[in-house]
């Protein structure tokens, strides 16, 4: 392991969904260089993927890591397992359920969008409206944690009703999945898409896909893509022992096994998600008494990310967000449609501590 010592303090906390702040102990990792044909690094990335299906809980699946984004991931998901016979239902209620439709429009997916609002709720009734509505729905997907707001969608609600219909059913854990419990054989979930650089707290570029091995075994049809071959990344790495197909982001692997490792130390995602929980209701209880309120309502509140509407009255976000630059924390501005609102994540090597230095931060430059 590489010294920390020797990795530089941030200059600030990154308070948002994703990149979000990591330890020296994560940066340190990425000191070295790696080459990609080497026995040890394949050996390290099964080691990844074998704690990956730990951490889902279940033998039933396997581990898919993919380069990029993860909405390359994503797209790679549905782009692989999503065939020209096949049509997809996706459920939404913001901007990142809305780029799954983006991505079926562009890959020329039959598809069928229920978008019930960025401030909505995607619950079993939507699902059973969704289904009446497109009954030729051969899959269903749905945003677990939708960052636009923080909204934490009722999967345990949802996914019986895509399961009890026959349908596969898709989930997007990018900003839940290891920093939120997620039952994935007891939920019926056929695939789960998540990204290194959010709840496990590695940092940017690659996602993964945890499938159920039977359904990457029974896909026939061609990918629509070379480079997001989901299916082909998969069969490489198993025939190859961890060896991906195209050259993968070495660095960045080698912080997230580090980063496997701290969340295990931890405690695992249960006393993971205590600590995320705890950071977000410091940050409600301390804005709250300056007139700042979120969007969510509390049941329904993730401990990812909270967007606040803005205060009655002048409000700068600007200056808001370059004073608390300066005071050493970076948010992250609004993306709902209908509200003017700003966002503040919890997640990341972050200490509720920190969150009550924020809120002082908070007071300090008021000015609502």
């Amino acid at each position: 392991m590489m010294n920390p010592d020797l990795v530089p303090d941030n200059d600030y906390l990154l308070l948002t969904p994703g990149p979000l702040s990591t330890s020296k102990r994560v940066r340190a990792a990425m000191l070295q260089d790696w080459c990609t044909w080497d026995d040890s690094y394949n050996q390290l990335t099964q080691q990844v993927r074998s704690r990956l299906v730990e951490l889902a809980g279940s033998d039933e699946y396997v581990a898919v890591p993919m380069q990029g984004s993860g909405s390359f991931v994503v797209e790679s998901l549905l782009g692989s397992v999503v065939g020209p016979d096949h049509a997809l239902l996706v459920l939404a209620n913001g901007a990142y359920g809305r780029r799954i439709g983006q991505i079926c429009q562009v890959l020329g997916i039959s598809h069928h969008m229920v978008d019930v609002g960025d401030v909505g709720v995607v619950d079993a009734e939507v699902a059973h409206r969704g289904l009446a509505e497109f009954p030729q729905a051969t899959h269903v997907a749905v945003v677990h944690c939708e960052t636009t707001t923080g909204v934490l969608n009722p999967l345990d609600e949802v996914a019986p009703v895509v399961t009890a219909s026959g349908r596969k059913l898709l989930v997007d854990a990018m900003s839940s999945f290891g920093g939120v419990p997620i039952d994935l054989a007891g939920l019926g979930i056929d695939h789960l898409v998540s990204s290194a650089n959010k709840c496990i707290q590695g940092v940017p570029g690659f996602g993964f896909v945890l499938s159920r091995r039977t359904e990457l075994e029974q896909v026939q049809h061609a990918p629509r893509s070379l480079a997001l071959d989901l299916v082909g990344q998969w069969r490489a790495m198993e025939q190859g022992e961890g060896k991906w197909r195209f050259t993968s982001p070495t660095h960045v692997v080698h912080a997230f096994a580090e980063a496997l490792t701290e969340l295990a130390e931890e405690g695992g995602v249960e006393a993971r998600h205590d600590r995320l929980a705890r950071n977000q209701v410091t940050l409600v209880e301390g804005l709250a008494a300056l007139g700042l309120h979120p969007v969510v309502e509390r049941r329904f509140q993730s401990p990812v990310i909270t967007a606040f509407r803005y205060p009655e009255g002048p409000f700068d976000f600007a200056a808001l967000y370059q004073g608390l630059k300066r005071e050493g924390f970076v948010i992250y501005p609004g993306k709902v449609s209908q509200l003017v609102t700003f966002r503040v994540g919890t997640i990341g090597d972050v200490q509720p501590a920190d969150i009550d230095r924020l809120c002082a931060a908070f007071a300090r430059l008021r000015h609502w």
